[in-house]
């Protein structure tokens, strides 16, 4: 289909609706995100074509006091309503103006795709939200040093030798962590790991959680080790920066050792990559317009992502 270039803000604004992917920076706030995006649209949308101010009706007069003002009021006004002009209105487009909403959340200390619904897309943020897809994160965790938080900004409280770990002893406490993330899941649902039961339960999808309350992890493996750093993939729901960093902690206490994690990124929320991401010197009305439509595209191969069989389990 080709492209039109459109000058009107009007007809900008009616078609600004679905799914944004931005790359979110760490360090900065969700609610800091959303703001720069709503506001940087405003500015776009304004410095476009408006309309032309309301025109009053035929008949309508304009009371005077009989000076020379007056006349000028007259020649100036000629049927057109001042009230409705920019001069007195303000800019056309205000952020509160943009209906936006996120899909889930990402901690201030993590970085990565973050989804917004824009106007009649939050109905399909509200259904991505509620179908709970998998999000993939890359978790970089340096041994050595324990803080308070288990983040790099805080108080170190702890230092330990970490000379021993290998990346074998890494990747072998991961796979038992998921075997016992994946058990659990059939425990809650009442059903035997041995069992056809599980195996049919396995092939309806993914077991997923019944509120936003239980983190899940489906997946965890190590994919990069310089000491002192490492980095593990995580393939988790319901999950939160907090519970990410507390991971790193505990399996460093597993391996006899302490760390914290030193970053979080997010590489994936369902089929939404970060390689579609809205990096921020693209945030700009063109660029969030091109992005829209390219979500569109994913949501439209994807469909399942909107409506699908859950396979819920009750704690």
């Amino acid at each position: 289909m080709a492209l039109t270039k459109v000058y009107d803000a009007a007809t900008v604004f009616r078609h600004l609706n679905g799914v944004l992917n931005v790359y979110k920076p760490a360090g900065m706030k969700v609610g800091h995100v959303r703001s720069a995006v709503l506001s940087n649209i405003c500015k776009g949308l304004n410095e476009m074509k408006q309309r032309e101010p309301r025109k009053l009706p035929e008949n309508t007069q304009l009371l005077g006091t009989g000076t020379a003002a007056d006349s000028v009021l007259h020649n100036i006004a000629k049927n057109v309503d001042l009230s409705d002009d920019i001069l007195c209105t303000g800019p056309r487009y205000m952020p509160d103006d943009i209906r936006c909403a996120t899909v889930a959340s990402l901690g201030h200390h993590t970085s990565g795709v973050l989804l917004f619904g824009i106007n009649k897309g939050l109905r399909q943020s509200s259904r991505i939200q509620k179908n709970r897809p998998v999000r993939v994160y890359h978790v970089t965790g340096r041994m050595g040093t324990a803080t308070e938080n288990h983040l790099p900004d805080s108080r170190i409280t702890a230092r330990s030798n970490h000379k021993h770990i290998s990346a074998e002893r890494i990747s072998g406490l991961a796979a038992s962590m998921q075997a016992s993330h994946q058990r659990k899941m059939y425990e809650l649902c009442g059903v035997d790991l041995q069992t056809q039961a599980a195996y049919e339960l396995a092939c309806k999808g993914l077991i997923r959680p019944a509120d936003n309350s239980l983190p899940v992890i489906y997946g965890i493996k190590l994919i990069y080790f310089e000491r002192p750093h490492f980095t593990l993939e995580v393939h988790a729901i319901n999950e939160t920066q907090e519970y990410l960093t507390a991971l790193v902690h505990d399996m460093a206490l597993e391996l006899r050792t302490v760390a914290h994690c030193s970053q979080l990124r997010c590489i994936r929320h369902a089929h939404f990559d970060v390689t579609d991401s809205l990096l921020r010197h693209g945030w700009h009305l063109p660029g969030i317009v091109k992005n829209l439509r390219q979500q569109q595209e994913i949501l439209r191969a994807h469909p399942q992502m909107l409506e699908q069989e859950r396979i819920e389990l009750h704690a």
